[in-house]
């Protein structure tokens, strides 16, 4: 009992050895586990709207449409679970006087990609609508407002329209005919809802984007009732067992994998022949058909022909003129029936001619909203595994020190119970129970903050970029346990390596006290001019810096890692806030950039070169495509650029070869450049082929020629040659997109850009000066303010754990100052001399390596569109360490006390 009384009353001694052990704790498991939470809680609030709503396991494409005898294939597939067919509809509607596109969608019938209601009701019948928050704000529509669409005409891709008969006549057996779908157009809306495959918040954090012309600005949901059409845009499919697994999780997408894997081997080829020789054969019938009818008038028109001849054989008497017009007539009727051998043999050559059928069997992966949530959150938690394991180092140290310090002290009462009898392990426990108390008590602390304070603070910002109902703050017992045990292991460790040290000795060595480490001469003494001129008291100061080289290697070290995570914090800050000016003022040289329909691109680029402020332009053609690799794939912004304008093109967008020294890059004629910001994710590198999918959902495949440095967007180059090979494409190229430099100062570019986008020849016109002012990344910059914040708080902790233990070491050393008559202040400047020289040190160390460390996270943030390149102004390595200087001063104020109080009688008393 007596033992137990006096470990309390030790304890409560060490109370700031204590303090610092359980902070630490507190702040290394926070971090730990904090980040991680947010993330956590977001994915699993995704995941549950995800299974509630119905969002597609996988979705069938094909370029020729499917039918009901595809669905009846999907669903003989083995662990496919729910096989949905959907119909949509490309249209356009009037939104503030400009026409802009929408993509009419058929609620699904099988409870697949349900979108989620807002508010009002869930339209029921034709002619009713719901539409999302986005196309309220912009359009000021609201609940029961009747809006109208335009369909946008569209035509087969083999040339045949078989939505209308060749005769009215045979209107009652064209009732099976294939036709496209089609929505009504007059809608009433009924609510407002939030499409599962776009969670963007239309209102929080969103930065202007280039939209290219083949994407919808909006999305419809509308009910069956009024939708016709037998052809399927697409066929959504749910897969067996997966609504149990996490979304974002391997278990999912080896599951979700299986299956697509299982599809591509064994249905889909053949449904792919099938839908092709349908097609064929519908098309050849119509052929035949039109053939035999148009043979049948020429055949009657040439028995009339041949009635009259004979009639005028037997009259000879017949005018000679009318034998020149019986010649007459059958010279065009040969021309016309020659006329009709060309027309039919062409479009016997356009049904022979009709391209293979391509299925693109496409995991949720394909879905935009799906994987920039999954990016985006994901990049976050990478940041979340990093930096604990340097608060995890430090906590190591900083115990050690602690720990270490506090067996020292109580060398003379270990030996005591030691030659009592006590046994080593008994004697330990009292230390180990110790730390592993105040591991206990800091973690318990840590992971209040890190899941309930931290996660608070990160969905704030994410649901200001996403909105997911439902999100609720969840503790992980497995990962919080693991946390808190992580940092019990590594202290306890730390904690019996110093009570080992001591316990190896005998009881008799133990109670007398240590003898002081011997001083020895140090390197700066053989540099005598330098030596020759330092003080005494500064010579003393450097020969215990060196003395004591455990106390070194734990302050500097301490330190750095400190200095290091907040210049880690303002590398990753510095890096993003530069990414708008290197990408829109130093990358892309052209002012603006403005695409255009189709139809009007003409009068779009007319529009541009009739303005005298705009300078130069040059035409292109926008569309927003894919790149897939074995890695995976990614969206991407597909620019076509005219053969021969490789020059053009270098004064409108800076194209360096990153893996070259950023030499000078030229576009030829049948290369192909990807960004860096869009290659990154994908490990795209020059040599490499890719597959590429443009806006007509044409695939084709490349070889990467090189990769341009580009920080923000997934641009690919690609001259129009290597175009054309790549899709086998001779169409007609329409050039919908112009890059246009512009003479004004930046606000005017902007002004101009926004009338632009008021034009009704005008899709969407992006200002370089509008998105380099306004491009934010908000959930980066809220992380790093974190990281920051805790590394301030660490590096405050450290530093008066140092401190702390270096004025307890140094209690006789002290007082003996004080019986020789230094004055409270000299005493100050002896041992805080020391201190602030280490942190100093310290500092410097921690600058490069900080750096280092930055580089080495933005490296593991692999995001699609936005590559990071490690930036730290020099006023961020100024500021950090400055922090670490200012709290270096703070513990100065607070341990100075503690050398005012040291008592030179009891502290030189002998302990013989």
């Amino acid at each position: 009992m007596a033992y137990v009384r006096d470990t309390l009353r030790s304890w409560l001694h060490s109370w700031k050895r204590f303090l610092s052990i359980a902070v630490i704790c507190l702040l290394g498991v926070s971090v730990l586990t904090g980040i991680y939470a947010g993330c956590r809680d977001m994915f699993m609030a995704a995941d549950r709207f995800y299974d509630e709503q119905g969002l597609h396991d996988i979705q069938v494409l094909s370029t020729y449409g499917l039918t009901d005898d595809d669905v009846m294939a999907l669903r003989r597939i083995d662990g496919v679970d729910v096989v949905q067919p959907d119909r949509t509809q490309s249209a356009t509607t009037d939104v503030g006087g400009t026409d802009k596109s929408v993509t009419m969608t058929e609620i699904g019938v099988a409870g697949l990609d349900q979108p989620y209601l807002q508010e009002g009701r869930m339209p029921a019948k034709a002619g009713e609508v719901a539409v999302t928050e986005k196309f309220l704000i912009d359009s000021g529509h609201d609940i029961g407002d009747t809006i109208t669409i335009t369909p946008v005409e569209t035509t087969t891709t083999f040339g045949v329209d078989l939505s209308e008969s060749e005769d009215s006549d045979n209107a009652d057996t064209d009732k099976d005919a294939e036709t496209s779908p089609e929505f009504p157009t007059e809608l009433t809306i009924t609510a407002q809802v939030l499409d599962p495959k776009d969670l963007t918040n239309p209102t929080g954090y969103a930065t202007s984007a280039l939209r290219s012309p083949t994407t919808a600005d909006y999305v419809f949901f509308a009910p069956s009732d009024g939708v016709t059409g037998n052809v399927y845009t697409a066929i959504s499919l749910s897969v067996e067992g997966a609504a149990e697994q996490d979304t974002f999780g391997d278990d999912y997408d080896r599951i979700v994998g299986d299956v697509v894997a299982r599809i591509e081997r064994t249905v889909q080829d053949d449904r792919q022949q099938a839908r092709r020789q349908s097609i064929v054969n519908d098309a050849q019938d119509q052929l035949n058909d039109a053939k035999a009818d148009v043979y049948a008038q020429l055949d009657d028109a040439q028995q009339q022909i041949d009635d009259q001849r004979a009639t005028l054989d037997e009259n000879r008497q017949t005018l000679a003129d009318t034998r020149s017009q019986l010649e007459a007539a059958q010279a065009e009727l040969d021309e016309q029936r020659a006329k009709a051998d060309e027309e039919f043999a062409k479009q016997q050559q356009t049904i022979d001619d009709i391209a293979d059928v391509r299925w693109y069997v496409q995991d949720r992966s394909s879905v935009g909203g799906y994987s920039s949530l999954d990016s985006d959150v994901s990049s976050i938690e990478t940041l979340g595994y990093a930096f604990p394991v340097v608060f995890l180092l430090v906590a190591v140290l900083m115990s050690l020190t602690s720990m270490t310090r506090m067996v020292e002290e109580e060398r003379g009462l270990i030996g005591t119970y030691t030659g009592l009898g006590y046994g080593s392990l008994t004697i330990a426990s009292r230390y180990l129970l110790f730390a592993a108390l105040a591991c206990l008590i800091g973690g318990a602390l840590g992971l209040l903050v890190g899941f309930l304070g931290i996660p608070a603070f990160l969905l704030t910002v994410l649901e200001n970029m996403y909105v997911i109902p439902g999100i609720v703050l969840e503790y992980d017992w497995l990962y919080g346990s693991l946390g808190i045990a992580l940092f019990v292991v590594a202290v306890l460790t730390a904690t019996g390596a110093a009570c080992l040290g001591e316990l190896r000795q005998t009881p008799a060595q133990l109670m007398r006290p240590k003898a002081p480490k011997a001083g020895s001469r140090v390197l700066l003494e053989r540099i005598k001019p330098v030596w020759r001129r330092l003080s005494f008291l500064n010579k003393v100061t450097v020969r215990n810096i060196f003395r004591f080289k455990s106390r070194l290697i734990m302050t500097v070290g301490g330190v750095a890692g400190c200095t290091a995570l907040i210049v880690c914090g303002f590398a990753i800050n510095d890096s993003v806030d530069t990414l708008g000016p290197k990408q829109y003022e130093d990358l892309y040289r052209y002012d603006l950039l403005v695409a255009a329909n189709d139809d009007n691109a003409d009068a779009m680029a007319d529009l541009l070169t009739g303005d005298a402020d705009v300078t130069d332009t040059m035409r292109v053609r926008l569309e927003s495509g894919e790149i897939a690799t074995d890695e995976g794939s990614a969206t991407i912004q597909l620019m076509v650029i005219p053969d021969g304008g490789g020059d053009d093109l270098a004064g409108m967008v800076d194209l360096q070869d990153v893996e070259h020294g950023r030499r000078e890059l030229t576009l030829e004629d049948d290369a192909v450049i990807v960004s860096k910001s869009a290659a990154n994710a994908l490990g795209v590198k020059s040599g490499d082929t890719v597959s590429l999918t443009d806006g007509n959902m044409q695939h084709g495949e490349v070889t990467v020629t090189a990769v341009n440095r580009s920080v923000i967007g997934s641009d690919v180059y690609i001259g129009e040659s290597a175009y054309r090979q790549a899709f086998d494409d001779d169409a007609p190229m329409t050039w919908n997109a112009v890059y246009a430099h512009y003479e004004g100062s930046g606000d005017e570019q902007v002004e101009y850009a926004e009338e632009l986008q008021d034009d009704p020849v005008v899709l969407t016109a992006m200002s370089c000066e509008d998105m380099r002012r306004s491009f934010r990344f908000e959930l980066m910059a809220a992380v790093v303010a974190l990281i920051i914040g805790l590394a301030g708080g660490l590096a405050l902790v450290v530093l008066f754990t140092l401190a702390n233990t270096n004025v307890s070491e140094r209690v006789r050393e002290m007082a003996t100052l004080k019986v020789l008559g230094f004055t409270d202040r000299e005493v100050h400047t002896y041992v805080n001399k020391e201190m602030m020289i280490l942190t100093g040190v310290g500092i410097v160390a921690g600058l490069p390596l900080g750096r280092f460390i930055g580089g080495l996270l933005t490296a593991a943030l692999n995001m699609p569109s936005i590559y990071f390149e490690v930036e730290v102004h020099w006023w961020s390595y100024l500021i950090a360490a400055v922090i670490t200087l200012v709290f270096a001063l703070l513990v100065q104020l607070i341990t100075n006390p503690v050398l005012d109080r040291i008592d030179p009688v009891s502290s030189l008393k002998s302990v013989e």
